[in-house]
C-alpha cells in the first residue's frame, strides 16, 4: 500500500476529533515546529483558522482519510502516528506523536510497517519512522536508525548477505532527495 498525494478522501473517514497532525509536522508559514501543538489547534476539537491556514494544512490528508485497507486502529488519534506518502520520493512517512515515541513498536503497527517495507521494496520506496526528527528506516526484518534526519535528506541502501542471512546497509549522503 502506497498511495500519491491527492487520493480522495473515503467516505466516514472525517478527522473528527483527530488533530494528531498539528502536532507532528513542521508549518514554517506560521512558525509552527514539529513536535509542538500548533498554537492554533485545540486538541481534539481542531483548527482555529482552518479556511485561513497554510495550504500545506488544509490541503493535507493523512493516509487514514484516503487509503481504504487501513483499519480504525490506524487513525492517529488511536495509533498515536500520521501516515503520508512523501510526493518526491513516494515513500512513506511515519510521523509519531513524541508523547509515545515507541507506539510504532506496538501490534499491529509493528509488523504492518514492515509487510509495507517488504512490499515496496522491489519500488524503491521505503518506510520511515519519525519520532521528531529523529529516523529509523523500516527494512524487512531490520529497523535501521538513520539518526537525526529531515524528511528532504538522502541516504542508500545495500542490501548484503552474512551468516545471519540478508541484512541492509544504509549509507546517509548530504544531497536532498529528488
Amino acid at each position: 500500500m502506497m498511495e500519491v498525494a491527492g487520493a480522495p478522501v473515503i467516505a466516514g473517514r472525517e478527522c473528527g476529533t483527530c488533530t494528531l497532525c498539528c502536532k507532528v509536522y513542521h508549518v514554517p508559514e506560521i512558525g509552527k515546529v514539529a513536535g509542538k501543538w500548533c498554537q492554533h489547534c485545540t486538541p481534539g476539537t481542531g483548527c482555529a483558522i482552518h479556511e485561513t491556514s497554510p495550504a500545506q494544512c488544509r490541503d493535507f490528508n493523512c493516509l487514514w482519510r484516503t487509503e481504504a485497507t487501513l483499519t480504525p486502529a490506524w487513525k492517529p488519534e488511536r495509533s498515536k502516528m500520521v501516515l503520508s506518502i512523501y510526493p518526491l520520493n513516494g515513500f512513506m512517512y511515519v510521523q509519531v506523536d513524541p508523547g509515545a515515541p515507541s507506539a510504532w513498536r506496538k501490534q499491529p503497527y509493528y509488523d504492518q510497517l514492515h509487510r509495507w517495507a517488504e512490499a515496496n521494496l522491489s519500488k524503491g520506496h521505503h518506510v520511515i519512522v519519525f519520532v521528531g526528527d529523529i529516523a529509523t528506516l523500516i527494512m524487512p526484518g531490520q529497523d535501521v536508525p538513520l539518526g537525526k534526519m529531515k524528511p528532504t535528506d538522502g541516504f542508500a541502501v545495500r542490501q548484503t548477505f552474512g551468516p545471519g542471512g540478508m541484512t541492509y546497509e544504509v549509507t546517509r549522503s548530504d544531497r536532498a532527495a529528488p
